[in-house]
């Protein structure tokens, strides 16, 4: 047979870091269909559908307002509780929800990556562009009451900074890789991981300035804050629509060193764990 008659050949990969840039352009219809069947099969048999994203940043905003604003009276940076916990609510929530999705990555998808071959990476890939679809009806519902807030006597300080959001989107999505990435390729094997990183993510969050301001936090503990990779982006976020924030450009260098370099061990060690997970799983 000749050997031109191949028009694709599959090797095994090589070196730590296999990713292939041209292979994910090439299955971009496949990652179209992985955020379709995700989507679809979500919310098939629900009664809201989409509306669950909105509704939970909304109840969450609720409760937070009420307990830590109301009952714990935690300074909030002399903006509305209600607009402060919502900004933290949406954008700690695309984190959770990345986090939370491509950590399964191996368990999940045990079936079809046992079938055929395809860039197993595409999948936490789909998985981010499901979050940001999810953020960005967040972030609509969460503009109608800044404006509301705004209208009604709220000063804020809208500059430049507004052109940073896709970077912040950009960080977050690096750092909920790396970690998912990680987990993923953990929770192949132990499956018990599973239960705890709910649990785990829910004690990252009040480590990370979501129901309170960084300004709050005493000087001599601030940079164990910075070292959460997540606080500069839920800080950094709130700054761009409120204009008040105490981190500073050196907290977001450290923030983003961090990040990417949890992003390639997360990324090494997945694809180090592709090529054995079928003998775990």
């Amino acid at each position: 047979m000749s050997k031109d008659y191949w028009t694709t050949i599959i090797k095994p990969s090589k070196g730590y870091i296999n990713v292939n840039l041209y292979e994910l352009v090439k299955y971009r219809d496949l990652i179209y269909l992985f955020i379709k069947r995700d989507f679809v099969t979500f919310y098939k048999q629900t009664i809201l559908g989409p509306i669950w994203y909105i509704l939970q940043p909304l109840l969450n905003t609720i409760v937070f307002t009420i307990i830590f604003g109301r009952l714990a009276q935690i300074p909030t940076d002399n903006l509305p509780p209600f607009l402060f916990y919502m900004a933290g609510n949406i954008i700690w929530g695309y984190f959770a929800f990345c986090i939370n999705s491509t950590s399964t990555t191996f368990v999940k998808n045990a079936d079809i990556f046992g079938k055929v071959y395809f860039p197993r990476i595409t999948v936490p890939i789909s998985n981010v562009i499901i979050g940001l679809l999810q953020f960005s009806l967040q972030l609509i519902f969460f503009l109608c009451f800044y404006i509301y807030f705004v209208i009604n006597g709220l000063s804020v300080n809208i500059n430049y900074s507004l052109i940073f959001l896709p970077f912040i989107l950009l960080h977050t999505a690096i750092i909920a890789l790396g970690f998912g990435l990680l987990l993923s390729s953990l929770t192949s094997k132990y499956r018990d991981l599973t239960f705890v990183l709910g649990f785990g993510i829910q004690l990252w969050m009040f480590a990370t300035p979501v129901v309170y301001p960084l300004s709050i936090i005493p000087e001599n503990y601030v940079i164990f804050s910075i070292l959460n990779p997540m606080t500069s982006v839920v800080e950094s976020f709130k700054f761009i629509f409120f204009g008040e924030s105490s981190i500073k450009l050196i907290h977001i260098f450290i923030s983003v060193s961090i990040s990417i370099s949890i992003f390639f061990v997360g990324l090494i060690t997945f694809y180090k764990t592709e090529k054995t997970f079928l003998d775990t799983v």
